[in-house]
């Protein structure tokens, strides 16, 4: 029996767990979730590639494509294959289809991206198809004491506060801030969304605190912000999103990172995903690497065609 394609059904994630194992790595396990049968609302298309196992049609690979709220101008594609059945043409057939359903996306977008893990063997098949780096993004441990303590005693100087994750300024600042250092990738966020995919309860946001550039009695603004997705407190790092004033200049930048950073490594360890784009980040974090006091723990690339 040749290999068949067809749209996801129903039951189809069960037994391609069967034939695929456990997951390569962690962004191809957040990936697999998103398998589904097709629809138009939230435009998404899924195909399934089915082999003779035993003499029984059964799937062995998988694609979908789909378009995304933010980031819209390129869609998101994925693509697993068994072992068994890769190097057979199965995965560039099921990315052509996909392309090919792409060209009718609603959107009119058809642009393809997707995140691959350095070394694996999605990255060597993302790169075979002739997606190319876009992006590397990194999750970073950063170690307690890393940075010496700032001096805040100055009561005219820089403030730490901690902030209402529903607030309209720290909303803003998030907005801002996100939308800036993704032009690379344009997401355009609202308001709105950030409180959605950033702030909200559903979100995962646990607190939030904001340095200020003085105290906000005296007309104080946020230079940088820090957003816990960490519920309690526990001995393992916890999960911040650490954003800034882009509107500063950069060595500003880079100086309110450090000290909000310092703030939260101050006794426990932090884990921070950061981007290239954020180059204030980028600055404090690189030299803490260097010298041990911070170390990755994941790199994931975003390519595109």
């Amino acid at each position: 029996m040749a290999v068949r394609y067809r749209p996801w059904r129903e039951g189809d994630d069960l037994e391609l767990l069967q034939v695929w194992g456990g997951p390569e790595t962690p962004q191809a396990e957040q990936s697999r979730g998103l398998f589904r049968p097709s629809s138009d609302s939230p435009w998404l298309r899924c195909i399934v590639a089915e082999d003779a196992v035993g003499g029984v049609a059964v799937p062995v690979a998988a694609g979908y494509v789909f378009e995304p709220k933010l980031h819209n101008q390129r869609l998101w594609a994925y693509v697993e294959v068994a072992g068994d059945h890769r190097r057979a043409g199965i995965g560039a057939t099921l990315l052509g289809m996909l392309r090919h359903e792409a060209g009718q996306s609603p959107s009119g977008v058809s642009t393809l991206r997707a995140k691959v893990v350095p070394g694996t063997t999605g990255a060597a098949f993302a790169e075979a198809a002739g997606f190319r780096e876009i992006q590397r993004s990194r999750i970073i441990e950063v170690a307690p004491g890393a940075l010496a303590v700032p001096n805040f005693a100055d009561d005219a100087g820089p403030q730490l506060d901690e902030a209402a994750t529903g607030s309209v300024e720290l909303t803003t600042a998030v907005t801002g801030w996100y939308n800036a250092v993704h032009a690379w990738d344009p997401a355009d966020m609202t308001l709105g969304q950030a409180q959605q995919f950033l702030l909200g309860d559903t979100a995962g946001a646990g607190g939030a605190v904001v340095l200020r550039d003085r105290p906000k009695a005296d007309g104080g603004t946020i230079a940088a912000f820090a957003l816990s997705y960490t519920q309690s407190r526990t001995d393992a790092p916890a999960d911040v999103l650490i954003g800034y004033d882009t509107a500063l200049r950069a060595s500003e930048q880079s100086a309110a990172v450090a000290s909000l950073l310092a703030m939260l490594v101050y006794q426990y360890p932090v884990q921070v995903e950061v981007d290239d784009s954020m180059a204030a980040l980028v600055e404090v974090l690189e030299p803490l690497i260097a010298a041990g006091s911070a170390r990755v723990v994941a790199e994931t690339r975003v390519v595109s065609d």
